[in-house]
Order: structure tokens, then sequence, then C-alpha cells
């Protein structure tokens, strides 16, 4: 029964999206009908062709990658410096501070949005990649998960390597980062995706349609063709593409890094 009753909990989660790339495959006319079809009674993929030449798809995606991409490396790097600084050194005040950072995830990120808007004015950055990137580089959630991370790691290790001489630079760079692999994958493909979907953010900080990334482009082509739901959904199709294929080829990775994480918290 828990079986079954997994595969119809995943038909749910997964049927909106069967149905996203079945209506990108008909013709307007067979939405009509009713009831309306789940499956097109003649695929056509002249809708995608539509799609990508009303949606400089290549412009958006160049500037996706590049926000997305940023902001991997960028949270990757803050997270496991800071998450190892939790988990490992002894300073005055970590606890407490690591409790501030903590009831920042209680924040809604709305709340943060016009603080962030008037910093990166300020600094001339609006309409730039660098206003896009670089109020996304810390991640708070990245920092408890690469802590857990770290936290789960003997500490027979940590102290042969000390006994051999290696600084505190050597042990997190070489030592301890390596052995959290499956965190650092995890943090990676959670920034990686959670950028690739970002809409608030770079509907605020740009203005115009070169700097525009996928889920604005994606807006204003729905805007464009309202009603017209076989060129939407092509074009949510291949936004949301990228996304798919870095969540399946991960997906290992992702399980394995959630799992020692959740050990990490129980520790």
């Amino acid at each position: 029964m828990a079986a079954v009753g997994l595969a119809l909990l995943g038909l749910a989660v997964i049927a909106p999206f069967l149905y996203m790339v079945s209506v990108s495959l008909m013709g307007e006319s067979e939405l009509l009908r009713w009831p309306p079809p789940f499956l097109p009674q003649a695929p056509t993929f002249g809708n995608y062709s539509a799609a990508l030449a009303a949606l400089p798809y290549s412009k958006v995606f160049f500037n996706t990658a590049i926000l997305a991409g940023c902001v991997m490396v960028g949270q990757v790097l803050t997270s496991a410096a800071a998450g190892y600084a939790f988990a490992r050194l002894r300073f005055p005040g970590r606890d407490g501070l690591f409790a501030v950072f903590l009831t920042t995830l209680l924040l809604p990120a709305i709340l943060l949005v016009i603080p962030r808007f008037l910093l990166v004015n300020a600094l001339g950055w609006v309409d730039t990649y660098a206003g896009l990137i670089s109020t996304e580089l810390v991640s708070v959630l990245g920092i408890v998960l690469m802590r857990q991370s770290f936290l789960t790691l003997p500490r027979d290790v940590e102290e042969a390597a000390r006994l051999d001489g290696a600084s505190e630079w050597t042990l997190f760079w070489h030592v301890m980062l390596p052995l959290a692999r499956p965190a650092v994958i995890t943090l990676a493909l959670l920034a990686f995706m959670d950028q690739w979907r970002n809409f608030l953010w770079p509907l605020v900080v740009t203005r115009s349609a070169d700097m525009a990334v996928a889920e604005v482009a994606l807006a204003q082509f729905h805007a464009t063709y309202t009603g017209n739901w076989p060129y939407q959904m092509a074009a949510a199709v291949l936004v949301t593409l990228p996304v798919w294929i870095v969540c399946l080829v991960g997906q290992r990775y992702l399980m394995q890094g959630l799992r020692v994480s959740g050990a990490g918290a129980r520790l």
C-alpha cells in the first residue's frame, strides 16, 4: 500500500508538467473542445519554433546561465567557509551569531527587496550583471546545510591533519571540503535551480530586454500571447528544460547530500 500511495503522490506531482508538455504539442483549436484533451491528437512541434522565434531564447539563456552559474559558485564558497567556521572553529559568540543567522530565515524575502534595491541603485548597478548577482551570493540556508555536513565529519581526520602541520586554510580546502562533497554538490544544485527560477529580484533590478532572465522573459511572453496556451506552454518547456536536466543528472548527489546533512542535524 505504501508503494501505491507513493506512486499516486508522484503522479500527482508530475501530472502538471506532463500536461504542460502535452499542451505544447497541441494545436490551438484542440483546446476549444470540451472536455479539453489530455493528449494531442496530432503532435506538432510548430509551437516550439514559434516560441523560439518570439522569445529571445539565446540571450535569455545566456543571462540566466550567467546569473545561476555565478550565484552557484558564490554560494558554495561563502556557505562552505561560514559553515566550516560555525562547525569547526571556536570563537566568542559563535553560537549566538549562528542563532542570529537562523532568525533571518524567518524574515519574508519580500521585506528585503527594497533595501537591496536601494543599495544596488546607490552603487549604480541597476540593470547590470553586478546588480543581479551581488545580493544573491550569500545563502543562510546554504550555511546551515554546510555546517550540518561539517558536523558529521570525524574529528580524527581533522586532528591527524593538524598533527601533520596543516594550516587552517589547508585543513579546510584540502581535507574537510573534499570530504563534504555530497553537501557541496547538493548546495550547488539547489542554488542553480533556485536562481534559474528567480523572478522577483531580476524583475526589480533589470530594465532592458537585453538583461532579461528566463522567468522575466517568460512572463513577458505570456502577456504577449495571452490565450494562446500551446505557445505559452512551449515557451515554458523551453525555459524549464535546463532545470529538468540538472535535476535529473544531480538527483543522486542531491539525495545523498540531504541525507548527510540530516544526519548532522541529529548529532
